[in-house]
């Protein structure tokens, strides 16, 4: 029997890529302008639960970040309840700025405990490990000096270092429209400027929804909750709400700012580093070619 081509190459016979297949004849997962709304109006139809199971079967290298907030642990409880042939373990990733109060880090510790089969990933500022080490490091009360570096420093470089050490394609946040500012128009699903999928599955849910689920749930929370706190990050930049205000405007209070930069790709430092990273890769090839010309010479 002779031996041919199609006998070398089978798989790409049929003109269509497989899990079988090379690297190299895939591509990582995208939508297309046209998908990503299809989906956001399929799911928004959808309960949370429903949402969850779908990026469970459709995502792969899924994770969900938290910083312990309420919506973030009812994502979590749900996550631990759904089971069957196609239940994949979500791990989690906790940003520890080594500014959080000390109720949310005894929060993680009964999280634990509750749910003990959950990875958890913890990323702190690159070089630190304690509060004193990064004031040691950074200089004291960096966020009054320079609020876009220490969020980029706390916030945004480890979280940027999770995704690229994990591999992370798509991640749940604890986003929802009624926490207001920025949030008030968000869809179920985006899609970031490096390629992220980020998935809101409790997009419509209300502050009294989630109260909700936690309390039928007996789902373990913040202390600080029953103190006025409605949304809880550092101890520097968070307050107790005020009846009828949103409820994120405890965070970062009397400033124009709704978020700290892990979801904000605008932010002016960011800004800042790509703009430098910018200018390097282009002096970089000023030099080759000015080095070409030269030998050329």
């Amino acid at each position: 029997m002779s031996h041919s081509a199609y006998d070398d190459n089978k798989d790409v016979e049929s003109g269509y890529a497989s899990a079988s297949s090379s690297e190299s004849d895939l591509s990582d997962v995208y939508f297309t302008k046209q998908h990503l709304k299809h989906i956001n109006q399929q799911l928004q139809e959808l309960e949370p639960e429903d949402i969850l199971r779908w990026c469970m079967v459709t995502l792969p290298s899924l994770f969900q970040t938290t910083a312990f907030g309420l919506t973030g642990l009812v994502t979590l409880d749900m996550l631990s309840k759904i089971d069957g042939p196609t239940k994949s373990p979500v791990d989690l990733i906790f940003l520890d700025t080594l500014h959080h109060f000390p109720e949310t880090l005894s929060l993680v510790d009964r999280v634990r405990r509750r749910y003990p089969n959950v990875n958890l990933h913890v990323y702190k500022p690159a070089g630190t490990e304690t509060a004193e080490e990064f004031a040691a490091k950074h200089g004291e009360r960096l966020w009054e000096r320079n609020e876009e570096l220490y969020d980029w420093v706390a916030k945004v470089e480890p979280a940027e270092r999770a995704y690229a050490e994990l591999q992370v394609k798509a991640m749940l946040t604890g986003r929802r429209r009624s926490q207001g500012g920025k949030r008030g128009d968000l869809d179920v699903v985006e899609v970031t400027e490096s390629g992220l999928i980020k998935v809101n599955p409790l997009a419509s849910w209300s502050f009294q929804q989630v109260q909700q689920y936690v309390r039928d749930n007996d789902v373990p929370y913040n202390e600080l909750l029953d103190r006025g706190y409605k949304s809880v990050g550092d101890w520097h930049s968070t307050q107790p709400t005020q009846e009828g205000e949103d409820e994120r405007a405890g965070r970062w209070k009397g400033r124009e700012k709704t978020e700290c930069g892990i979801h904000n790709s605008g932010s002016r430092y960011a800004q800042f580093l790509r703009e430098r990273e910018l200018k390097t890769a282009e002096d970089g090839l000023s030099h080759a070619l000015e080095t070409s010309l030269k030998v050329e010479a």
